[in-house]
């Protein structure tokens, strides 16, 4: 028998002022874009807004819809726009934001499991790494230099060879 230890690093700030002028942006506008998020029945909006390696800005948001839980995370719709908008360019970074209306919304939170996936597969199929910034709409930060350490151990195209 093997053993193995999978662990990865990301970095902590106390709050956005610690960070540099273009994570500071970024996370500023995923947390403008929660207002936009349609979330009638969880009352827990997400907004994330990301920087292309092209240099182009988009934003995606949370949205459900009467058949509850379906609907479609933040992450996913940000995923599902640069690949309309833009096929084929990768995102370099992403902020991920959310506004608990029912509760607090300081501490950072991270994406689900199918959004993990996605993501993965995403930077997979663009041959990028995707850094990820976490937070609510106050407190911690957290910074995650590649999106695949979220998920370890995934299942990929790779996979099905």
């Amino acid at each position: 028998m093997k053993s193995e230890v999978f662990k990865f690093d990301f970095k902590i700030y106390d709050s956005i002022d610690e960070l540099n002028a273009p994570d500071a942006l970024l996370l500023r506008e995923a947390r403008k874009v929660t207002r936009f998020a349609y979330a009638p029945y969880s009352s827990f909006r997400v907004g994330a807004f990301a920087k292309l390696v092209n240099g182009e800005t988009i934003s995606g948001t949370n949205q459900e819809n009467a058949s509850y839980p379906a609907g479609i995370c933040a992450e996913r719709t940000l995923i599902s726009v640069a690949s309309s908008l833009f096929p084929e360019i990768g995102i370099d970074t992403i902020a991920i934001s959310y506004d608990n209306l029912n509760g607090k919304s300081d501490h950072p939170i991270s994406p689900c499991g199918i959004c993990r996936q996605s993501l993965s597969e995403f930077q997979e199929r663009t041959k990028n790494r995707i850094r990820i910034i976490l937070s609510g709409m106050e407190g911690k930060v957290q910074i995650i230099e590649n999106a695949n350490d979220l998920l370890p151990l995934s299942f990929s195209a790779n996979d099905m060879q």
